[in-house]
């Protein structure tokens, strides 16, 4: 019962990036996968994974059509459209820039109820979404869809706004 009962989150991550995976041809889609065994826990860049370095993995946004990779750039949106407006439309636009370097890499099955990973990962934006085991609930391996992480954060410096000159100066040019 309660005031949030029935109450779903992260659908439209979950839904839009199956969507975006099924739209792929055969050969796009075999670059996309890169593992059909999904792991208790996948995401790499949770929490105090600031500036980490991330192999890019799965199919190239240069590979997809122009309308593949609009609809990569709207699964994007999902996520940076949680940002205040003016911040998300900056943000957009920077990853629109670098959409030729975008990767899509998926882990897990691609069926309507599977359990699954993504990443989205370029030079500007680092997106995952996880369907994770649920650890509190019941100590069990296997993941499920009522268990999901999502992560979003800027590699390659200026995580979470780190002023890294100053982290510099302070560690460096005592």
């Amino acid at each position: 019962g309660g005031q949030f009962k029935g109450a779903e989150v992260c659908q439209t991550e979950q839904d839009k990036g199956l969507a975006f995976l099924q739209m792929l041809d055969a050969e796009q889609r075999a670059k996309a996968i890169v593992g059909d065994a999904k792991g208790p826990t996948n995401n790499i860049g949770e929490a105090f994974r600031d500036n980490q370095v991330l192999d890019y993995m799965g199919i190239r946004g240069d590979a997809l059509t122009a309308p593949q990779q609009e609809k990569l750039l709207e699964l994007i949106g999902v996520y940076v459209g949680h940002m205040a407006e003016g911040h998300a439309k900056v943000k957009l636009a920077d990853v629109k820039k670098h959409m030729d370097s975008t990767y899509f890499g998926w882990l897990g099955g691609t069926g309507k109820e599977s359990v699954f990973y993504y990443r989205i990962q370029s030079p500007v934006i680092l997106i995952e979404f996880d369907h994770q085991r649920p650890i509190a609930l019941a100590r069990s391996r296997v993941p499920t869809r009522q268990h999901i992480h999502t992560v979003i954060r800027t590699p390659n410096g200026n995580d979470y706004g780190k002023d890294l000159l100053r982290q510099h100066y302070r560690q460096h040019h005592r």
